[in-house]
């Protein structure tokens, strides 16, 4: 199984945990992306201080608009859009203009539109999700202690190999092989399920 994948599915799952008013979950997304999102930032702002006033803004902003978020695009896409838009309205809210070079028309949306997500969703779309959801809970309370600490810290909490091997006080070859493992366990589960979801978008199709 693909690291996107899981990464997606475990999303997936705490989106709609925080859209169902579990807090603690947001939280855990606000660990895993931080620091992602203040790198993004740092290509706009370049005071390290602003940076960090942009990101807890950015999330702000997300934890207020996720009750409308419908998976129409990917969670961190969708986060990373919020984040150059909060850094986009920071610059001008204080007369700046961002590095010209890190300018994308896209990016350059307002907040408000960036959030414009389309509501399109199909009761079978939303099964399917739901599925997903549960699939991945399941597989991952099934696996082994030691695998799903792995996993959990890695794909949850975005902690490096590194970070995980000093954490479990073990060598990063052992950790590097309890994730694989790990995914590997998910996906056995997940597989016949996103097989029957492909067969059925081709006949559909056809």
């Amino acid at each position: 199984m693909t690291e996107d994948r899981v990464s997606q599915a475990l999303d997936q799952d705490l989106v709609a945990r925080v859209q169902r008013g579990d807090t603690a979950a947001f939280d855990l997304l606000v660990r895993k992306y931080q620091h992602r999102v203040a790198a993004v930032i740092a290509r706009y702002v370049r005071d390290w201080a602003e940076v960090q006033d942009v990101a807890q803004d950015t999330f702000i902003r997300a934890y207020r608009a996720i009750g409308r978020f419908r998976g129409d695009a990917q969670f961190s896409t969708w986060l990373h859009r919020i984040a150059v838009n909060t850094a986009m309205n920071h610059l001008a809210a204080h007369g700046r203009r961002p590095p010209g070079e890190d300018i994308d028309a896209g990016d350059a949306e307002q907040f408000e539109s960036g959030l414009r997500l389309r509501d399109n969703d199909t009761p079978e779309r939303e099964l399917m999700r739901q599925q997903l959801e549960q699939t991945v809970l399941d597989a991952v309370e099934a696996l082994p202690s030691d695998l799903r600490e792995a996993i959990t810290l890695r794909e949850v909490e975005g902690m490096s190999y590194d970070e995980i091997a000093d954490r479990m006080g073990c060598p990063i070859g052992t950790v590097r092989s309890r994730i694989f493992r790990a995914r590997e366990a998910i996906d056995a589960r997940m597989r016949p399920l996103l097989d029957h979801d492909q067969t059925s978008k081709r006949s559909k199709a056809s």
